[in-house]
């Protein structure tokens, strides 16, 4: 009951919050249990580390003859050989320069063991977060999900909540936990297109649409209509979607209090209100409360892009395919999931920003389907380049360096060595690089393909979208930064503290002004020239 109760309320959370909020949430949890020490009792943790991981290093003038070494990364390891376990460190990375520096050039470091005696951190996770949390700062974020999924109970249901599932079956399985009194709230992102997903589970429900299945897109006017279509709704089992309610947030009072209402003279067991508005300060908070919200965002990471992407067709439609459309349908999620994914990268991933969505997959494999089913024994790649490139998704790209990126994607996707299980990397010298993902074979089943993704496709790396290593340091460096500030933020507001169980906020400000004070302790001031200047003004 209580492992059944947890998880319920984990995904109504989960699936309330954009995908850039849901690490931090997970990392606050996780810490918070730690703290209170219910798990992570064998990870390394110590209050005092987590005032590491989260302030980092202090300010110094720390010097290192190490190449590679910047000062900032120095005073990091400086300040982290002050804490337990750590004394040694400065020391035997200037005396393994070479063995670090490989280590710390990996891809993915975060999953590689330490040089020597360091590879012992393997058994104590937390304190490797510390080390890279000095290192490789870029790889934070990926360090606390391997974290979270090592650490928590069932870790690994946590992080990929909801992975596997397209928004519909989300909807589906939300639907079930919604009564008259508790509505559905979607909370929109650009592209995202909850409409057909609602109109499909009314249809399938037996909800027929205008007649006990009501939509109603708000404005001016439109709240007499909403209000009557609410009235007949609650008396008759009617549904009553209820568009971008965040253009009449004063009407919202009005509804509150009419729900109110239905609840004392009693409602329809059929009765449902679903909410959808654009992320807005203006919704009240006891709307919110007590609706199921579900974000509409694309998942974080091209694994959970490409694994949300194959699950938008059912098992029985991908079956139905012929072998060839079935290498192709793989070819083109993963074309969607690098074309989504690809965003994260800023300025070096598109010019503009563009708002794909599985809409625009799921009408490209339509095509698709209809295309191959009169198609010759020759797959006609050129055609289905055009209808991806120029068409489907290029209708959303104005700029055309943009344009030509996703024409030279699909040039390497759609063609005829897709289908013999080739490298799905862009462009790379496979001679060079290894553990590269491929296709999965063509005689696979639906089953068979969710797994090639989920065991072969391992870390995230930029050589996945065709760029080079580097291109993602700057994003993430600043994603995992300000990542920390919002975890270090939330803790000093509850009172868990980053300094210790129990610390309020207080304590956690007189711990910073004392390294504050450290820090500047033997800094001499010319406090003769600094009063001239004054005068002076």
């Amino acid at each position: 009951m209580q492992t059944t109760l947890r998880w319920t309320i984990f995904k109504w959370v989960v699936r309330g919050l954009f995908e850039k909020h849901r690490l931090i949430f997970m990392t606050q949890l996780v810490l918070s249990l730690m703290q209170q020490g219910i798990i992570g009792e064998e990870s390394g943790f110590t209050p005092e580390g987590l005032r590491f991981l989260l302030f980092g290093a202090k300010v110094g003038e720390e010097k290192t003859q190490i190449s590679w070494v910047t000062d900032m990364m120095w005073n990091g390891v400086k300040t982290l050989s002050y804490i337990d376990g750590f004394e040694k460190l400065p020391s035997d990375m200037e005396e393994n320069s070479a063995r670090f520096l490989e280590w710390f050039q990996h891809f993915t470091p975060e999953s590689e063991r330490l040089p020597g005696a360091w590879r012992e951190l393997d058994r104590a996770p937390f304190k490797k977060l510390m080390v890279v949390r000095v290192l490789r700062p870029d790889r934070i974020t990926a360090a606390l999900s391997n974290f979270i999924r090592d650490i928590l109970p069932r870790g690994k249901e946590f992080v990929e909540c909801d992975s596997e599932l397209n928004s519909f079956q989300i909807l589906e399985q939300s639907f079930e936990d919604s009564s008259p009194m508790i509505p559905l709230y979607f909370i929109l992102s650009p592209g995202a297109d909850v409409v057909s997903d609602v109109d499909k589970l009314a249809a399938k429900l037996g909800k027929q649409k205008g007649v006990e299945y009501h939509n109603i897109s708000l404005g001016q006017g439109q709240d007499i209509v909403a209000e009557e279509k609410l009235d007949v709704g609650n008396r008759q089992g009617h549904w009553v979607f209820l568009n971008n309610v965040h253009l009449m947030p004063r009407w919202l009072t009005r509804l509150e209090k009419k729900m109110e209402e239905y609840a004392l003279m009693g409602t329809h067991p059929d009765f449902r209100i679903l909410f959808s508005s654009d992320p807005s300060n203006s919704i009240p908070v006891s709307i919110l409360d007590r609706c199921i919200k579900i974000t509409s965002d694309p998942p974080s990471g091209l694994k959970a892009n490409l694994k949300q992407a194959f699950a938008c067709f059912s098992r029985e439609t991908y079956e139905e395919l012929e072998s060839r459309t079935k290498g192709i349908l793989f070819g083109l999620c993963q074309f969607h999931a690098v074309m989504v994914e690809r965003k994260k990268f800023g300025a070096k991933g598109y010019n503009m920003m563009y708002p794909f969505s599985v809409g625009d997959l799921i009408c490209s494999a339509s095509v698709l389907r209809n295309y191959m089913e009169s198609a010759p024994a020759k797959v006609p790649w050129a055609d289905l380049r055009y209808l991806f490139g120029e068409i489907m998704y290029g209708g959303h790209i104005v700029n055309d360096f943009d344009r030509l990126l996703a024409t030279t994607y699909l040039e390497f996707y759609m063609k005829d060595e897709l289908l013999e299980e080739m490298p799905m990397y862009p462009y790379i010298d496979t001679a060079t690089v290894t553990d590269v993902f491929k296709a999965p074979s063509t005689s696979s089943n639906y089953d068979s393909v969710v797994e090639h993704v989920d065991e072969e496709l391992k870390g995230e790396t930029p050589l996945a979208f065709g760029l080079h290593p580097n291109a993602e340091i700057g994003f993430r460096t600043q994603t995992s930064e300000e990542l920390l500030r919002i975890v270090l933020e939330l803790s000093a507001a509850s009172g868990d503290g980053a300094g210790g169980e129990g610390q309020d906020s207080q304590q956690i400000a007189e711990a910073v002004i004392q390294d504050v004070m450290e820090t500047l302790r033997d800094v001499k001031f010319e406090t003769d020239a600094i009063a001239a200047g004054l005068d002076d003004i």
